[in-house]
């Protein structure tokens, strides 16, 4: 397709896409916040009447304890449990598979989701199979899942992707490496149990990883063509507490005030951006993460301050109005707006987040460059319209060189 006509089409679907958007079902899980969260959520699906769980994890949260702090709970409440603990980062089909068939195996009635957001998505599918059959491959896509899943229950561990409030999955297809997407309101959890406690251990690289993850979810929400006031206020939330508490829980991972603080701020941005979707940085972080396995929250560090330099003019309003939020008081829109990306670079800095990615090679630029953009194209509402060449700039800026 020709540029002008590209440029144009996209102008059209964005104008589309914020129609679309005011059709999303308004919902919002069951969410318990506190000490006793994981507790009050297991006490209600015994109230439910369901009898026996598979707790969807990975092997690290059962080396450490937790998942069986979860399926101790779950016994409490009167509810058996059973563990599928082989999810990893970027979780492929086979493993959400191999996960589907253990829920048949052992009768299993509902799915609790305990983790980041690999056991998260995988749990969702896992859930649209148990009543939809177990082709997952059919379910790619949007509103795909025409059947009610299986009760879904989320209890995230750290605070980051936002996934238990999101109506959305992704899944890798582990012999192209690509990431395979899934949009359906059928998705988002039943409850949410928030318990900051489940967060101490998380390592400091990974809270300031998860935590860019989230500033990056409530950001592009804002500065997202299909934003609404709602959005905006969840999205608004999700800055302050993150300026004001990542840098804390980064150093202090045991202060627990930090802690809660950073998973309202991760769930507030899911509110925000599963009503809004993404923009460049996901499409730049998902094909990072696809060719090198970086890790999404990182990528999508790295990838931010760079997207909005690109976007400040068209996104000058959101981009000030975010920097009074951090505490900018005086200067006109575009200078607050040039502040508040350099207030992103400063967080990254204070979270020893470096600009570059030594991953990312040369040879490799182009190729990413077009499959970034034809994730965005038509699917991403962003507040400038990217082109190859600008793509390929944006992509160059994050190379290691020598004057770097």
């Amino acid at each position: 397709m020709k540029p002008g006509l590209e440029r144009s089409s996209h102008a059209a679907y964005a104008v589309l896409g914020k129609a679309a958007a005011k059709l999303l079902p308004d919902r919002i899980p069951v969410t318990f916040v506190g000490d006793d969260a994981v507790a009050e959520l297991c006490r209600s699906i015994g109230y439910r009447g369901i009898g026996k769980v598979l707790v969807v994890s990975d092997g690290g949260l059962v080396e450490v304890g937790i998942v069986s702090r979860i399926t101790d709970a779950l016994d409490a409440a009167g509810v058996e449990s059973v563990v599928y603990a082989k999810i990893e980062p970027d979780p492929t089909f086979a493993q959400v598979e191999a996960g589907f068939r253990q829920y048949e195996a052992e009768s299993c009635e509902a799915v609790v989701a305990v983790g980041g957001g690999s056991p998260m998505d995988a749990s969702k599918m896992i859930a649209a199979m148990a009543t939809n059959g177990g082709d997952l491959a059919r379910f790619e896509g949007k509103f795909k899942v025409k059947k009610a899943p299986a009760p879904l229950f989320a209890i995230p561990t750290t605070a980051g992707t936002g996934s238990e409030v999101t109506v959305a999955a992704v899944v890798s297809d582990a012999e192209t490496h690509e990431k395979k997407f899934f949009l359906d309101p059928k998705l988002l959890p039943e409850m949410v149990a928030l318990d900051a406690g489940l967060m101490t251990g998380l390592p400091a690289p990974m809270t300031a990883a998860t935590g860019m993850d989230a500033l990056t979810h409530a950001v592009e929400a804002f500065i997202a063509g299909t934003a609404t006031a709602k959005t905006d206020g969840y999205a608004e939330i999700a800055v302050r507490l993150i300026f004001q508490h990542l840098p804390t829980a980064y150093r202090d991972g045991a202060n627990l005030d930090a802690r809660k603080a950073m998973a309202l701020a991760s769930y507030y941005a899911g509110l925000a951006f599963t009503r809004t979707s993404v923009g460049y940085v996901h499409a730049i972080a998902h094909n990072l993460g696809a060719t090198y396995g970086t890790p999404h929250g990182l990528a999508n560090a790295i990838a931010l301050p760079l997207v909005l330099d690109f976007s400040k003019d068209e996104a000058r309003s959101q981009l000030a109005r975010l920097a009074e939020i951090i505490g900018v008081e005086s200067g006109s829109d575009t200078e607050k707006a040039q502040r508040f990306i350099a207030a992103v670079r400063e967080l990254m800095a204070d979270l020893d987040i470096p600009e570059q990615l030594d991953a990312l090679k040369e040879e490799d630029v182009t190729s990413l460059a077009e499959r970034a953009r034809a994730e965005a194209y038509l699917d991403y509402p962003v507040p400038r319209y990217m082109d190859q060449e600008q793509a390929e700039v944006l992509l160059r800026r994050m190379l290691i060189t020598d004057a770097a």
